[in-house]
This record gives C-alpha cells, sequence and structure tokens, in this order.
C-alpha cells in the first residue's frame, strides 16, 4: 500500500507536468519558461495553486486573480497519470520491468492532452519517445528484443498507413492524420506484433459511437483518434494483456 500511494502521487505530480508539455508542445511554447500562470490573466501560480488535483478543489475550480473557470480537464489528466502509475507499480511491481510501461503511459498522456486540446500528436513527442523506448527496449530485452521492437514498430506504421490510404479512398477525404500513424509506430516498439489488430479494433470501437455523435451535431467535425489509441494501449498494458490475439481477447472478456 505504501509504495502504491508513492507512485499514485508521482503520477499527479507529473501528470501535472504533462498537462504543460501537452499544452505548450503544440504551440511551440517553451516547458520551462515562462512559470505557470493563468491562461485568461496571466498571473504567475503560487506553488500552493500548482499542488494536483487538491489546488483546483480548494479554489473550486477558479483562479485567485481574475476568478474565471479552469477546466475540470487538467486536474482530470493529473486523475489519469496517478491512477495509471499506481496501477502500474501493482501490476508490474517494483522491478525493471516497471520502466517501459511507465514510459510508454508517460507519453500517451502528453499525446492524449495534446490531441484532445489541439488535434495534434507533436513530432518531439514520438521521436523522442520512440528512441527512449528503443534504448530501454535494448537494455532490458537485450539484441533480440531490440530487433523485435523495430521490426514491430515498422509492421505497426505500415498497417496504420494502410489503413489510411483505404479509409482516405472510401470516404474522399483525410480519415486519418499523420500524427496517428507514428503514433503507432511508437507504440509497436512496446507490444508483441499480433496485438496490433486488438489495439486498432477496440479503439475503434470505442471511438466509433463517438464520431457519429460529433458528426451528427457538426458534419466537418473533426475527431481524434489518438486519445482513443493510446487509452486502449495503456489498458492493455496494465492488463499484461499484450501477448493477446484478437481470439484471445474475446474469450477473456466473454
Amino acid at each position: 500500500m505504501y509504495y502504491t500511494i508513492i507512485f499514485f502521487i508521482l503520477g499527479l505530480i507529473l501528470g501535472s507536468f504533462y498537462t504543460v508539455i501537452g499544452l505548450r508542445l503544440p504551440n511551440k511554447e517553451s516547458i520551462i519558461k515562462p512559470r505557470s500562470h493563468c491562461p485568461n490573466c496571466k498571473r504567475k501560480l503560487k506553488w500552493y495553486e500548482l499542488i494536483p488535483i487538491f489546488s483546483y478543489i480548494i479554489q473550486r475550480g477558479k483562479c485567485r486573480g481574475c476568478k474565471k473557470h479552469i477546466s475540470i480537464k487538467y486536474p482530470l489528466y493529473e486523475l489519469l497519470t496517478g491512477i495509471c502509475f499506481a496501477l502500474s507499480y501493482i501490476v508490474f511491481g517494483l522491478s525493471l520491468k516497471i520502466i517501459m510501461p511507465l514510459t510508454l503511459i508517460s507519453l500517451l498522456i502528453i499525446v492524449i492532452i495534446s490531441d484532445i486540446e489541439y488535434m495534434i500528436i507533436p513530432d518531439e513527442i514520438i521521436i523522442f519517445g520512440s528512441i527512449l523506448l528503443i534504448v530501454e527496449t535494448l537494455f532490458i530485452n537485450g539484441m533480440n528484443g531490440f530487433l523485435a521492437s523495430v521490426v514491430n514498430s515498422i509492421l505497426f506504421f505500415i498497417t496504420m498507413y494502410l489503413i489510411k490510404k483505404v479509409g482516405d479512398f472510401i470516404f474522399k477525404k483525410e480519415s486519418l492524420g499523420g500524427g496517428d500513424i507514428k503514433l503507432m509506430a511508437m507504440i509497436g516498439i512496446c507490444f508483441h506484433i499480433k496485438t496490433i489488430v486488438v489495439i486498432i479494433f477496440i479503439a475503434s470501437f470505442i471511438a466509433l459511437p463517438y464520431a457519429i455523435i460529433v458528426m451528427l451535431k457538426k458534419k466537418e467535425a473533426m475527431v481524434p483518434y489518438g486519445p482513443f489509441l493510446s487509452l486502449t494501449s495503456i489498458a492493455l498494458i496494465l492488463l499484461k494483456q499484450n501477448f493477446m490475439s484478437l481470439i484471445d481477447l474475446i474469450n477473456y472478456i466473454v
């Protein structure tokens, strides 16, 4: 329980930082300067206004300066990261096996934030994340694991690219963004090749009802696919089901 709480608190703290990255990087802003501030009145926030979740609750979701409402999404991002970190410890324990799951989850949290807020998946996150994950794979799993990860990543990229081309042809417009394709290449570093079908299937299954509702309200509306791919990947990480085929997953659920 002690370590679970520690990982949860660590996740909350890092979740606050990941929110800053996800909000600033798409706008080509520094993630270090300026200090955290209210986006409305530009007032620099005090340290006690930056305590994850608790500051939001104490301030009743409003800026202490201009009293403008602060989006509930920000503490939810922090809470999501905290929960994911705590569950990662419960699932993988305090060992080398937890390094890659925490790394990928961290990267995917940033992707979720960026894609929800701006419908952009920054190349910086994909490039930096892919390099970091490949290095970790080489260190933890050796050369065989490294080669397998590279092959899986390439296959994930090719599969998503083909899906995009088919979708573009059917719908006569862009069906997937380039960021989604590159995202799957990064995710592919950490997953068994069989999981490619599982991730795409579940993410599409979850995204479809939401996309229909959004497009019924506004025909030309765009729906970010990255958050669905990311959440599905996180779920499979925490279920330790990266080896499953689609049939295995159906049997597991039933």
